[in-house]
């Protein structure tokens, strides 16, 4: 896994330990068992708990804040009202995880701010469009900002009812909430939709917000991390390098090691069927030397018998005549 994807695991990985603990409740030790890593690898990446916390935050603002501000860019007030509560509905529907960690007051350290602060700042765009339909009406447009307040607030609150609740479905949850912003409670619908603009309107993917300038430092962090790692590869790929000519090396030893070896054996394999042969022939030598010793004793033993048989032959014709 490379830096930036074992960077990405760790975001992931803690940002579901955030939603579900919260931060206090999340520890560094849980975050590295679960990507499997160990915790100095934790460390490396963010500096600890607070950081790590700080970036998941960061990204769900903006995360948000991009699919609220494009919701905003529509033409008509009910219209922008509209896609505006759709947008937070539809971010608590595809980011649960997030939407939880937002709505716990980010914690002092992570230094991102808190939900209310995201609030305030959506509410400051919206502050400009309501300016806009008060002076069109004929109301104050300084009242602006605390009806912004207020209009976002509501939807707000809304939303974190409804991220457990689901029920109903969240194109008529913002029916209603416009229902109630729009018309007011003397003037509500019993039977309030969604106007054409902002009905069957596909969930789409909010615009890529400007990079904020922690943003740009992260960037930043992952080009200098992937630089190192890129270092850190070619020093490994160097020392393989040495590793195997080293190995290659000793391997070309062993090889003369083991034909020295060989050659020794064949030696002594020679001299010793040399020996046998020199043993096998003093062998022989010996074998014939008996049997010739042997015949020789025959030879003796027939002479001294054909004498004995000659003697006794002799006598007895000189028996035989006396």
């Amino acid at each position: 896994m490379t830096g930036k994807e074992r960077r990405e695991q760790l975001i992931e990985i803690s940002r579901a330990l955030f939603a579900e603990k919260g931060f206090d409740g999340t520890s560094i030790e849980e975050i590295a068992a679960s990507a499997l890593v160990s915790k100095p690898v934790v460390y490396e990446h963010f500096g600890g708990k607070e950081g790590i916390y700080a970036v998941v935050v960061d990204r769900e603002m903006q995360k948000l804040l991009g699919m609220v501000t494009e919701a905003l860019s529509a033409s008509h007030a009910l219209v922008k009202l509209e896609r505006a509560a759709l947008a937070l509905l539809q971010y608590i529907e595809e980011s649960s995880e997030g939407f939880r960690i937002l709505v716990r007051d980010s914690h002092a350290a992570s230094g991102t701010g808190t939900f209310a602060s995201l609030i305030s700042e959506i509410a400051s765009q919206v502050e400009d469009v309501l300016a806009d339909e008060f002076s069109d009406r004929g109301y104050d447009p300084k009242l602006a900002p605390m009806y912004a307040q207020m209009l976002v607030g509501m939807v707000a609150l809304t939303g974190q009812w409804w991220l457990d609740v689901r029920r109903p479905k969240r194109e008529e949850v913002a029916a209603h909430v416009v229902n109630l912003a729009w018309n007011g409670l003397t003037g509500l619908d019993p039977y309030p939709s969604l106007t054409a603009a902002s009905r069957g309107l596909a969930p789409r993917t909010a615009p890529r917000p400007v990079p904020t300038e922690r943003r740009l430092r992260e960037q930043e962090k992952e080009l200098k991390e992937q630089e190192k790692e890129l270092r850190e590869a070619e020093k490994q790929r160097e020392r393989e390098l040495r590793e195997q000519e080293k190995l290659r090396r000793e391997q070309e030893k062993q090889r003369e090691r083991e034909l020295k070896e060989q050659e020794k054996l064949r030696e002594r394999e020679l001299r010793e069927q040399e020996k046998l042969r020199r043993e096998q022939e003093k062998q022989r030598e010996r074998e014939l030397k008996e049997q010739e010793k042997l015949r020789a004793r025959e030879e003796r033993l027939a002479e001294r018998a054909a004498a004995i048989q000659a003697r006794l032959a002799e006598r007895g014709i000189l028996d035989a005549r006396e």
